[in-house]
């Protein structure tokens, strides 16, 4: 499949802040519109910013048309996921992509945007697994100016430095090129077997997560494995499995995540590196999924590279 990449982004040009899942206020985007505006863009808000149905920003229908405006909306030039939570798959029967197949604009999140990630893989179209706007001024260096890279287009890398003895211990040296695919494991476990589940055979796949109980983790991860995810792949990107968790402290599953990933890979023979710099992490670095990227796991860490990430 040709992927098609949204064209860089110039100052001047307007980025739009939607909220798909969970509630948020404008308030709590300040940081997030601060950098933009940093950046010379054009932010706007949508209309959920500041509406709250339960849990989520609006009813369904209310989030699904937010984020199809936007969509539709020639003007809008990349749509910045407000924040994650749980919902956005809720919004995606009926959902139209297809303005994005002729007009491809840059899609912006991780979590449980991985959704978006999924859907808009399976159209051909390249997006960026990255820092919502929510608590974005909170978050490192390199966290903000990786998704710069990534949304005004160029040649960039993203290396996981000063690996853990664990990441080191369990890693596997190599080289390869494929596209990179991914994103949440609970959401791409979520949509195992549906129209928005992947296949990453011949690509690299990135994983992360957060807050998940160790033997949930275990499940999900034995899904992958028994639907054959880890047999034929370019390459894996493990990055943070941050606040994991056993239920019994007194009774513990006895593995930690990364264990159970390495033991599921087995013998296959690709590289493969853990702890890299992206997820529910103080680095969480952008990657750009969709077009082909290049991994390098050596014994002091990993490198994925970017060539070219503008249209």
């Amino acid at each position: 499949m040709s992927i098609r990449i949204p064209p860089s982004l110039n100052p001047g040009e307007q980025i739009r802040i939607i909220p798909t899942a969970r509630a948020i206020s404008a308030k709590e985007l300040t940081d997030g519109i601060a950098l933009a505006d940093q950046w010379g863009l054009k932010v706007t808000l949508g209309s959920g910013i500041g509406r709250k149905h339960f849990q989520q920003a609006g009813t369904d229908a209310e989030r699904k048309a937010d984020l199809q405006e936007a969509i539709n909306d020639p003007e809008v030039r990349a749509i910045w996921c407000a924040r994650g939570g749980y919902g956005t798959v809720r919004i995606m029967d009926g959902l139209d992509l297809g303005p994005l197949q002729k007009d491809p604009k840059w899609i912006v999140g991780f979590s449980d945007i991985t959704v978006l990630h999924n859907a808009l893989h399976n159209v051909g179209l390249a997006t960026i697994h990255a820092q919502m706007p929510f608590m974005i001024g909170n978050k490192s260096t390199g966290c903000r100016e990786t998704l710069r890279q990534a949304l005004f287009g160029g040649t960039y890398t993203v290396t996981g430095q000063h690996p853990g003895e664990m990441e080191l211990r369990l890693a596997r040296t190599g080289e390869c090129e494929g596209p990179l695919v991914g994103g949440n494991l609970s959401m791409l476990y979520s949509l195992r077997g549906t129209p928005l589940d992947l296949d990453p055979s011949g690509k690299i796949l990135f994983l992360e997560d957060l807050d998940e109980l160790r033997y949930h983790a275990d499940r999900m991860i034995q899904n992958l494995k028994h639907g054959g995810w880890f047999k034929e792949l370019a390459g894996l990107v493990v990055g943070g499995m941050s606040d994991m968790r056993d239920k019994d402290p007194t009774d513990p599953f006895g593995m930690d995540v990364e264990t159970m990933i390495a033991e599921a890979v087995g013998d296959a023979r690709y590289p493969v590196c853990f702890g890299f710099p992206a997820g529910h992490i103080h680095d969480n670095r952008a990657l750009v999924l969709g077009p082909k990227a290049k991994l390098s796991v050596t014994h002091e860490g990993a490198t994925l590279s970017f060539e070219g990430v503008s249209r």
